[in-house]
């Protein structure tokens, strides 16, 4: 199979189970949001949500990703040092998840305390399995991409989308609120994390006939590669988590429950982007290894340019068509979250960039430039939206995440020209072109918004926009039709 032929196979299955995965997300987010739960319930379970992410940077670390780095170096290079990796690696998340998971139960009522909000109590104690079954869910995730068997962390994805789901839903029905939606996000991640671990040790670990001795030096540099991972991630979680903490901190759960629906709707729009970057990254240190910086060049900016040619007008179309949308699917009580998605729509084209790219930095050796750059944009993000919040409401929130996010990704851009070479004015002239197809749609969506009274009409409008845009992108030259008819059969 060549290059390009696995890159597809693994960009299909790794979008068929983001699919899954999103699709029991929105599934999920529409029944809790509409049906099972008031917005001050829906928004107190993703606020615990928010802090457990926070929680979960310490008992996760960067070590599931360094491990990924060394296991696609290795697996070619010393195939023999692969089971000493995969032990390595479990055993310190052993000790470090029993330290954090203690430390939590511990002090869980402290925490409330500290927040202001008692009754957020029961959440943080139950999220001590929480952390630990979510820990193992993503690190089996991330090691089968290392050993770039993306079939087998779609998998384990699909499953803890669909398991969180049916769980959360069942607890919910059975009376337990928004508690027992937390522990169906709780079951669907111990399903996952139990099949991955089973795979992992099953299809990989018994495999490879471990060396007679672990490299020296090796788990020495699996911790450090794993520091500005770790920095990084931490300043992923700040811009992605942080703010919905403060939004609860400073403001109510109502206003928890607007902000997450907009940041809701923006991840399951970003499901492609993040499926075709998880693809293509272990790639890019593969060719870098083999000196092949042209193809590595190749497909990230034929990436690149597919994907801005598809987020681009859908950012656009979104923000025109949010206000309709969020109040006939959700209801009219989410009309608050509104602005914060037109806010938020300018941050789907800055993710969609980031998903592409960040990634494909780490196995090109770039974490720490990276890790910098995220911290920098993280504490950023931070002191807006400490300032933003109090002083204009959620839509501060939004704000601050847009405009740190320029930076980085700016930044993010330039690391990967450093390294690959990219060639800026042809990639300019696309981008340019992209731009005005995504014009033109914009008139003709905005010539229909105004006639949109119910779900059929709104579909028709989205449905308008659509069209204009596969007509202008064929006849720009932009889509080959054929090439995605092969794609996708």
């Amino acid at each position: 199979m060549s290059r390009q032929d696995h890159i597809v196979h693994g960009f299909k299955a790794t979008l068929v189970a983001r699919a899954v995965y999103m699709l029991s997300s929105a599934l999920l987010m529409f029944l809790l949001a509409r049906y099972l739960l008031e917005p001050d319930g829906y928004g107190a379970l993703y606020w615990a949500i928010g802090i457990l992410a926070i929680v979960q940077l310490f008992a996760d670390l960067g070590l599931g990703k360094s491990a990924a780095r060394y296991i696609s170096e290795y697996r070619e290079a010393d195939p023999g040092q692969i089971p000493h990796l995969l032990r390595t690696t479990i055993a310190f998340k052993l000790v470090v998840i029993s330290i954090v998971a203690g430390l939590l139960f511990v002090f869980h009522e402290r925490i409330a305390i500290l927040l202001r909000d008692p009754e957020v109590a029961p959440f943080l104690a139950a999220g001590v399995l929480y952390v630990v079954v979510f820990s193992f869910s993503t690190f089996t995730q991330i090691a089968f991409q290392g050993f770039n068997h993306l079939g087998y962390s779609a998998t384990v994805q699909a499953i803890s989308g669909a398991g969180r789901l049916l769980f959360a839903v069942v607890f919910v029905l059975f009376g337990l609120g928004a508690i027992g939606a937390l522990f169906g996000y709780i079951v669907g991640y111990t399903i996952a994390a139990a099949v991955g671990m089973t795979i992992l040790y099953l299809e990989f670990y018994r495999d490879y006939e471990p060396a007679t001795e672990y490299e020296d030096g090796l788990s020495r540099r699996l911790v450090e590669y794993s520091v500005p991972l770790t920095a990084t991630r931490s300043a992923n979680v700040i811009d992605k988590r942080i703010d919905v903490v403060l939004v609860g901190f400073f403001l109510s759960p109502v206003a928890v429950a607007f902000y997450t629906l907009g940041k809701q709707i923006t991840d399951f729009v970003l499901a492609p982007a993040e499926s075709l970057g998880f693809t293509i990254s272990p790639n890019f240190g593969e060719q870098k290894a083999a000196g092949q910086l042209d193809e590595a060049r190749e497909i990230y900016e034929t990436s690149l340019e597919q994907t801005m040619l598809f987020y681009i007008p859908a950012a656009v179309g979104l923000a025109i068509v949010a206000d309709p949308f969020v109040t006939m699917v959700f209801g009219p009580d989410y009309s608050g979250a509104v602005p914060v998605l037109q806010i938020l729509c300018g941050f789907v084209v800055l993710m969609a960039i980031t998903n592409l790219t960040s990634d494909g930095l780490d196995y090109l050796g770039r974490a720490r430039s990276r890790a910098i750059a995220k911290g920098a944009a993280s504490t950023a993000n931070f002191g807006l939206n400490l300032v933003l919040i109090p002083t204009i409401g959620v839509v501060g929130a939004a704000a601050a995440t847009v405009a740190t996010h320029s930076f980085y990704v700016a930044v993010n851009l330039y690391i990967v020209h450093s390294e690959l070479s990219l060639r800026i004015t042809r990639l300019a002239r696309r981008i340019g072109l992209i731009c005005a197809i995504t014009g033109v749609m914009a008139v003709a969506v905005l010539l229909v918004t105004p006639l949109i009274s119910n779900l059929a009409m709104l579909l028709a409008a989205i449905g308008v926009g659509t069209l204009t845009w596969a007509v202008l992108a064929v006849v720009s030259g932009l889509v080959d039709p054929q090439q995605v008819r092969s794609v996708v059969t």
